[in-house]
């Protein structure tokens, strides 16, 4: 039997079952906890729906983790605090999420501006916990592929729903849609154009421009920001992110060639 056809190995399949155990846990949890803090948060004033809507957001990201797990992406045989934080993340941007279409315009002005403020805190924490996950999956020595996109597509998910809140409030216009939008454009562009998806090299001005585009758009949802200060802000840091695309999207064109010859 060649080795390509070879089953895997006992330890190999007991390592992903038990990753899976774990997993499945954190999972349950977490969409449990979910539950119960947006049905709280459901009954101050916002919609009948909002858990619903919040947990359905949830249950997308939680079956794509599930899909992620296969194929041996994080082949260690626990979840991970790392990735616990990152699901956490998930959470609170799925609760997050649920606030679109949840404006409460019944409520008087200083209801809404604690309101606000409420947002704002919650949303800088899931921004302040992304410097965390990444650090201990190292320091565990638990760090993967698995949690490394994971880790960007929450970043992403992320990025979407601030940006659609920011429009919502009426901050800025649609076009600040564009700043969460971008990520799922150039995937979809690297299907046309299978270069895009070349291997780009670890970049801290990547991550940096990624801090600075959530930043601002929690600075734009701020109750004491007027609607002219937050388009300025969104529009310039719409300009940096698309500044780090094109640098990105010019290296990967520089390398065509190279991509083509592994690919051939």
């Amino acid at each position: 039997m060649s080795p390509a056809l070879a089953p895997p190995p006992p330890s190999a399949i007991a390592h992903a079952q038990a990753l899976r155990r774990d997993a499945a846990r954190a999972l349950a949890a977490m969409a449990l906890l979910l539950g119960l803090a947006a049905g709280a948060m459901g009954a101050t004033g916002l919609g009948a729906d909002f858990a619903a809507k919040a947990l359905a957001v949830y249950a997308v990201g939680a079956a794509l983790v599930w899909r992620g797990l296969a194929g041996g992406a994080h082949p260690h045989a626990r979840f991970g605090a790392a990735n616990h934080i990152t699901l956490a993340r998930l959470a609170g941007m799925a609760a997050v999420a649920a606030l679109l279409g949840e404006a409460v315009p019944a409520a008087p002005p200083a209801a809404r501006a604690f309101g606000g403020w409420v947002l704002i805190v919650a949303a800088t924490l899931i921004a302040v916990l992304d410097a965390a996950d990444g650090a201990l999956a190292r320091r565990q020595g638990l760090a993967s592929r698995f949690g490394a996109r994971f880790d960007m597509e929450t970043d992403a998910a992320f990025t979407l729903v601030l940006s659609a809140l920011v429009w919502q409030a009426g901050q800025a216009g649609a076009w600040v849609l564009a700043s969460g939008l971008m990520r799922y454009a150039f995937v979809a562009a690297a299907w046309a154009l299978p270069w895009l998806g070349g291997a780009l090299p670890p970049s801290w001005r990547r991550q940096a421009v990624c801090v600075v585009q959530i930043t601002a758009l929690i600075v734009c949802l701020g109750p004491i920001v007027p609607p002219a200060l937050a388009t300025v802000i969104a529009a310039i840091s719409l300009l940096l992110l698309s500044a780090s695309f094109a640098i990105d999207i010019h290296h990967l064109a520089r390398q065509r060639a190279t991509f083509r010859e592994s690919r051939a």
